[in-house]
């Protein structure tokens, strides 16, 4: 199948493409502004999420997409949450119309995997969460994904695609030989500080380090787009949550320190209050759905991956 990957020049869609390669596909890359170093084979197709013309022609010719395009979470409050709305839901809403042109045009429908995240849930009751858990956004870019699963849901529900929306929480490690490079993420920023390429800077953390994450490595990521890609069938939305390695911020340091043998200097800021204390992801459902299972044993895994990579990358010329 020839599968198009919006935000492949990204973290995450960089594994994405590793792994369709990986598994026979032919891929084309969506890149926006730049030319990004990609695997040999790759084909390149320009195309903004807001050019609904230029998206239309990027979708033509393909059999499926994995889309993870769109405007991150950055620091609350930094962005207007138009633009969040005008990227990841209208953009989205365009790669849909693309796509039922596409289906129209051959007769195919076609398959969707959509890179949503597990902030959607807010600040849950109970956890762990699985798919039913009820959603609460409670920032602009959770409200954006929480609309554009519900967009895609609808548009699969006609019957001109089949969709998956996978509830990623927290992707960290390497791939191909990349390290995260990502410092608005806690390991990356983490293993920055103790590997002294920031001296004076702290690693600054919300709170007194106790708040509960779920991470899971990147490369299980991409498997479980490849996955869910070739589940997918005409009319279904399926919905799957992706986590692996639940850890505080205290053991995340913790973990840093003992694998690189450096201390990581803290600063505590206040809390955040529109986060959660504690969100950890039930995978049971992409477990038994798609035989989905974690590659990695634990926090310190992915730990050690992200600085022996990085590591590797300082020391070539």
């Amino acid at each position: 199948m020839k599968i198009l990957v919006t935000g492949a020049a990204g973290y995450v869609g960089r594994a994405v493409v590793n792994d369709l390669l990986a598994h026979g596909e032919q891929v084309v890359a969506v890149v926006h502004e730049h030319e990004p170093d990609l695997p040999d084979g790759v084909e390149r197709r320009h195309a903004d999420l807001t050019d609904h013309a230029a998206v239309s022609a990027a979708v033509r010719g393909t059999d499926g997409v994995c889309h993870l395009a769109g405007l991150a979470r950055a620091r609350l409050g930094s962005r207007p949450p138009t633009r969040y709305h005008a990227v990841n839901v209208t953009g989205t809403a365009h790669l849909l119309d693309a796509m039922a042109a596409e289906t129209e045009r051959t007769g195919r429908p076609a398959g969707l995997v959509l890179a949503s995240t597990g902030s959607v849930y807010g600040r849950p009751a109970r956890v762990p969460v699985d798919e039913a858990t009820p959603r609460d956004p409670l920032h602009a870019y959770a409200a954006s994904k929480a609309a554009a699963e519900d967009l895609i849901a609808r548009q699969a529900a006609t019957g001109v695609l089949g969709a998956t929306t996978l509830r990623i929480f927290n992707a960290a490690g390497a791939s191909a030989g990349r390290a995260d490079r990502g410092l608005t993420r806690i390991i990356p920023r983490a293993v920055a500080v103790a590997a002294a390429t920031r001296p004076t800077s702290p690693l600054e953390i919300n709170g007194d380090g106790t708040a509960v994450r779920d991470f899971v490595h990147v490369r299980d990521v991409a498997a479980a787009f490849t996955r869910a890609l070739r589940a997918n069938s005409p009319g279904r939305h399926a919905v799957y949550n992706l986590g692996a390695h639940p850890a505080s911020v205290r053991d995340l340091v913790a973990s840093v320190e003992r694998l690189t043998g450096n201390p990581v200097p803290l600063r505590h800021l206040p809390a955040v209050a529109q986060e959660a204390r504690v969100l950890i992801a039930d995978t049971t459902a992409i477990r038994t759905a798609l035989g989905w299972a974690p590659t990695t044993q634990g926090l310190d895994d992915l730990v050690r991956d992200q600085w022996r990579t990085a590591r590797r990358a300082e020391a070539t010329p």
